[in-house]
């Protein structure tokens, strides 16, 4: 198995999500996740917002917003819309994954929550869709407003484990709130969710990243990461407060701190611009990360290869 550091589109087109994630544990905390929304309109309409971010040096891309049963990628010229995942991965070279939302209907309210298609939410129909459309992996989580709660999680991890079987890829966890109440925070992600997470399946644990969500700390997120790992999970430390749009030396500075905390993945949320990061963020996220010789490397190789 290659550390995902060294591998090209042909590595990524033989790897089940088992060893995927095994490639994503040899490259030692040096793995860079991208959220795009395809549904708006891409940043430049010559190509679309998943080819921007891999150009800048994502390893991974996270569709956000994707209804499984209305498939659409702004700018893609894939024929038919079961063959737009497939199509993305040609021309990125990356693995494509898919979040899906575990709403809860009776979630406490922190703000008015919106209205989700059945297409992104974490149901057993979207989830057996999702695999029909060849995703590499499965993000559960929730955007703002949704009423996604961590016990739903629980259960959607264990509904997505039965679909993709042992060898799927299944990351879970919360960014921030997602309009519930009692989950807001320090709140949002504790010891217990993180092992009942682990136990019901979930193979990366997604939590806030230090300096993103208010009473998020280093301290406290290096404890969480560290019950983590004891228990083989690998763990994905997220921007998904609108931070992806913040100065370079804010991106600089939530990287080193996720970095001392033993995060395994970087993500970097959609909302830099409309549905995408500032792609220099981007870049810059990488480049402290990882430094600038694999960076350019990733930027530079070529999905054919």
């Amino acid at each position: 198995m290659k550390r995902l550091l060294d591998c090209s589109a042909s590595d990524f087109r033989r790897m089940n999500g088992k060893e995927l994630k095994q490639s994503i544990q040899a490259a030692e905390g040096r793995t860079i996740v991208a959220e795009v929304i395809g549904s708006v309109a891409p940043l430049y309409p010559e190509v679309t917002n998943a080819e921007l971010v891999a150009a800048f040096g994502a390893d991974l891309i996270l569709l956000n917003m994707f209804d499984v049963f209305q498939p659409m990628v702004n700018g893609l010229d894939a024929k038919e819309s079961n063959q737009i995942v497939e199509r993305l991965k040609q021309l990125t070279g990356r693995p494509v994954g898919i979040n899906l939302e575990p709403v809860d209907p009776n979630a406490k309210q922190l703000e008015k929550l919106a209205s989700l298609p059945k297409g992104r939410m974490a149901t057993e129909e979207s989830l057996l869709e999702a695999k029909r459309l060849g995703f590499d992996f499965i993000c559960l989580t929730g955007n703002p407003k949704t009423g996604v709660t961590n016990d739903e999680i629980v259960r959607a991890i264990e509904t997505a484990r039965a679909v993709f079987g042992e060898e799927g890829l299944i990351i879970a966890g919360k960014m921030h709130a997602a309009g519930v109440a009692n989950e807001t925070g320090a709140s949002i992600v504790s010891e217990e969710v993180v092992a009942r997470f682990i136990h019901a399946g979930a193979d990366i644990i997604l939590m806030p990243a230090p300096g993103t969500v208010p009473g998020v700390t280093l301290e406290k997120t290096e404890q969480l990461v560290r019950i983590a790992h004891e228990h083989k999970a690998l763990v994905m430390l997220t921007i998904g407060t609108s931070q992806e749009g913040a100065d370079e030396g804010t991106i600089r500075q939530i990287a080193l701190a996720s970095k001392m905390a033993g995060a395994d993945l970087y993500h970097i949320g959609d909302a830099g611009y409309h549905g995408i990061a500032i792609p220099e963020n981007i870049m810059t996220y990488s480049i402290a990360i990882r430094g600038k010789r694999h960076t350019y490397i990733r930027m530079a190789r070529s999905p054919l290869r």
